[in-house]
């Protein structure tokens, strides 16, 4: 795999917020995990590509658990993510399962990452140039028998109401817009990117993969939200803002700018009426 770039992004920086959102995500992932390590033969090895904070390898972990053991590898390029994702699959684990943590991404050949009854890719896949060799790559992986699958797309996460008693109505669409932006800017930029103009699970089948599906996973927090949403959305607002800020207008940055402010009236710790709504798409496929 190569042309792999996340550099403008301080993964690092942003642990708060994916441990954050492993916590909110957990209830409708669990599910997702117990049916990706259902379909598989056990023992299994699990393989999480760019594992982040480590939330759905703890899920893997604790399936594993559940039908005798098994191993969880982690794999990230940010060292901070990784000591965090062994810690927390570690917790997790108990004595049946092994974790192994490795540093770095595929496009190290020296990487060695085991042979794998399933391997998970979630918003991975995307930050590679040429994402249909990044997902021969990572089928590369399997044993025969094995399931690849990566979370890309679905419906994007909306947490906010429409007026917010500052700034223009319908600020979170234009933050989402924004994003939009930098994402087509970000994939551009990429050494060696090439469009991919079709859907994932073509994408699955011309690495090779059969007995290809899609599913999606509802993420589903209502109003009035607990503690921890309200500073999730804090956090999401604030880097949306930041990351996407060139496409916003002055009186939308004005606006995030006091959303995010404990100091300000405006701030959104203080609201009961966040919420958080939207879906992840699963896309998975199975080595023959």
């Amino acid at each position: 795999m190569s042309g792999h770039s996340h550099h403008d992004i301080d993964w690092a920086e942003r642990l708060a917020q994916l441990r954050m959102a492993d916590a909110l995500d957990a209830e409708a992932l669990e599910p997702v995990a117990r049916r990706l390590v259902g379909s598989v033969r056990g023992p299994a090895t699990v393989v999480d590509v760019g594992c982040g904070a480590g939330g759905m390898s703890v899920l893997f972990a604790r399936e594993l658990a559940r039908g005798g053991g098994g191993t969880v590898v982690l794999v990230d390029a940010t060292p901070t993510l990784l000591a965090e994702a062994e810690r927390a699959v570690g917790e997790a684990a108990g004595d049946s399962v092994a974790v192994v943590g490795l540093l770095g991404d595929l496009t190290d050949p020296a990487l060695a990452v085991p042979a794998a009854e399933l391997v998970w890719a979630s918003g991975v896949v995307h930050h590679v140039g040429d994402q249909q060799a990044a997902l021969r790559t990572l089928a590369g992986l399997l044993r025969p028998g094995g399931v690849l699958a990566v979370a890309e797309g679905g419906l994007e996460m909306r947490c906010l109401p429409w007026e917010l008693g500052v700034g223009r109505p319908g600020l979170e669409q234009r933050l989402l817009a924004a994003r939009a932006s930098w994402f087509e800017r970000m994939r551009a930029g990429i050494p060696g990117s090439v469009g991919m103009p079709y859907g994932w699970p073509r994408a699955l089948r011309e690495a090779g993969l059969a007995d290809v599906e899609s599913f999606g996973a509802l993420i589903d927090h209502p109003m009035p939200g607990s503690d921890l949403l309200r500073e999730y959305v804090v956090h999401r607002v604030g880097w949306l803002a930041e990351s996407a800020g060139e496409w916003l207008d002055a009186d939308d940055l004005a606006a995030a700018a006091a959303l995010t402010d404990p100091q300000s009236p405006d701030f959104l710790g203080h609201r009961d009426d966040l919420y958080l709504f939207g879906a992840k798409a699963i896309h998975c496929g199975r080595l023959r």
